[in-house]
């Protein structure tokens, strides 16, 4: 008998699905640049892309540089109306041929095959993601799991060649209980791994808001009964369709929390830039609200402050800065201030992933430090709680700080450095805390731009360089 004919959800989860009422969501999606081509497309939509610009696009269509291959053009009728008054936005989801001038990057960024002991499943940390879906409302450029979406073909740690599959119940409730039997077994850790316990789960793909009501719920319960205590949903349907947070959601996150009142939620939101949400007037700026702060588009903030009126919920945001999108300390610091003010926690900001293309969209690594650190000056000590981070093959690392002086004695320090201390490894976090000091490089826009200027490698970011200060 497989995995999947001997799974059951229990008496209490098929209940919760069951108590689930019909749902339908029109988001008005518009997808592919075929009927813009045509001139098929939505008149707004069309507005947003200039005749040489389809012109250029159409001419790499099904060459090695087709940008459709790379990430699929998708957006919704809310994000569209969004983007019409906003450059940034329009630049996030646009297609654009220089995408694809340079296509360098790694096909499965992280390794995460090299972490996936089930289809679906990356676990990497001392939390598990999952991707249960492929695909989003509307698609960013700049996407971290392009591989996923694109369904490209990654080589797994066998020598096979296939697309990224979904997670799928059954076997992630399975790997659960066995993990966990194993690490009791074994006094609290696992015997290969050394990992603790497996207590949180990260829904991701594509987006897990996508999925209909019952499914999720099924994800939710299932995860729950499997001795789950804390489930991540990682979305930006907040900004691409908020109206997916309707009465029929709200019911069945209130039904799930009756039926599992010990399970945490934590939905990690991704706000890229304030035009997302903030209303603008007739000349492009924002209004000020009578009582403090800015007006918020007016579904997105009936959703935040449902989603925040649920006191076992939290709402964290995250969010890559990215070249011609966000690379603004003016709006970073607007973001940054109302989302707190919403209860919405600001989290990670993040220097761009190396994933296929990453030229085109990331910002150099120093300069997205300065940026960060710019906007949060005039932030109070709440509203300022998110760092830097830049995934290594490692594990997580933060982007502590970069120094504009000299070093005085110190070979490599003549520009200043810039100190990377690792926040979380992929190995049961031995190294947390310990930091790798390099020498500066304006230009550097992925670890490898460092890789001949290392001064002290405490964290072990570079096991291959020779240090300078030893020459």
């Amino acid at each position: 008998m497989s995995i999947a004919e001997s799974y059951a959800p229990t008496t209490k989860a098929q209940s919760l699905v069951d108590s689930l009422g019909p749902e339908k969501y029109d988001r008005q999606i518009t997808a592919g640049l075929t009927k813009l081509v045509k001139g098929e497309a939505p008149t707004d939509l069309q507005s947003l892309y200039s005749a040489d610009e389809l012109i250029a696009l159409e001419g790499v269509k099904g060459s090695e540089r087709d940008v459709e291959a790379r990430m699929p053009v998708k957006i919704t009728e809310h994000y569209l109306q969004l983007a019409k008054r906003s450059k940034p936005i329009q630049k996030l989801v646009k297609a654009d041929p220089n995408e694809t001038l340079d296509m360098q990057g790694a096909p499965d960024p992280g390794n995460q095959m090299d972490y996936s002991p089930i289809e679906g499943m990356i676990h990497k940390y001392e939390l598990a993601l999952l991707y249960v879906v492929s695909t989003c409302s509307a698609h960013c450029r700049f996407c971290y799991r392009e591989e996923l979406i694109a369904r490209k073909e990654v080589t797994r740690p066998d020598g096979t060649v296939a697309p990224k599959g979904l997670a799928q119940i059954p076997e992630v409730v399975e790997y659960i209980r066995n993990h966990n039997r194993e690490v009791e077994s074994n006094g609290g850790r696992h015997p290969e791994t050394g990992r603790e316990r497996l207590r949180e789960i990260l829904m991701s793909g594509g987006d897990p808001m996508v999925l209909t009501n019952r499914k999720m719920a099924s994800w939710w319960a299932a995860l729950s009964d499997a001795g789950i205590d804390s489930i991540r949903i990682g979305t930006k349907e907040l900004a691409f369709f908020p109206g997916r947070f309707d009465d029929a959601f709200f019911d069945m996150m209130h039904k799930f929390h009756e039926s599992y009142p010990r399970t945490a939620l934590r939905f990690m939101v991704h706000f890229n830039h304030p035009d997302e949400f903030l209303q603008k007037d007739e000349n492009g700026q924002f209004i000020e609200h009578p009582e403090g702060g800015f007006v918020w588009v007016e579904q997105t903030e009936r959703s935040v402050k449902r989603l925040a009126a649920c006191d076992w919920v939290n709402i964290d945001n995250q969010s890559p800065i990215i070249k011609g999108i966000n690379d603004d300390p003016d709006a970073l610091r607007i973001m940054q201030r109302e989302l707190k003010r919403n209860r919405v926690e600001n989290h990670y900001f993040f220097c761009g992933r190396d994933i296929v293309g990453y030229k085109a969209f990331n910002v150099p690594i120093e300069t997205t430090w300065q940026i960060l650190n710019d906007s949060q000056k005039g932030l109070s000590g709440v509203e300022a709680h998110a760092r830097l981070s830049i995934t290594h093959y490692k594990g997580k690392t933060e982007v502590n700080s970069v120094t504009n002086k000299p070093i005085p004695g110190l070979r490599g320090a003549e520009n200043g450095v810039v100190i990377f201390k690792l926040l979380r490894s992929v190995e049961d976090a031995p190294d947390r805390g310990k930091v790798t000091i390099v020498g500066r490089n304006p230009d550097a826009l992925w670890f490898d731009g460092y890789a001949d200027r290392v001064i002290y490698d405490e964290a072990g970011l570079y096991p291959d360089s020779k240090l300078i200060s030893q020459d």
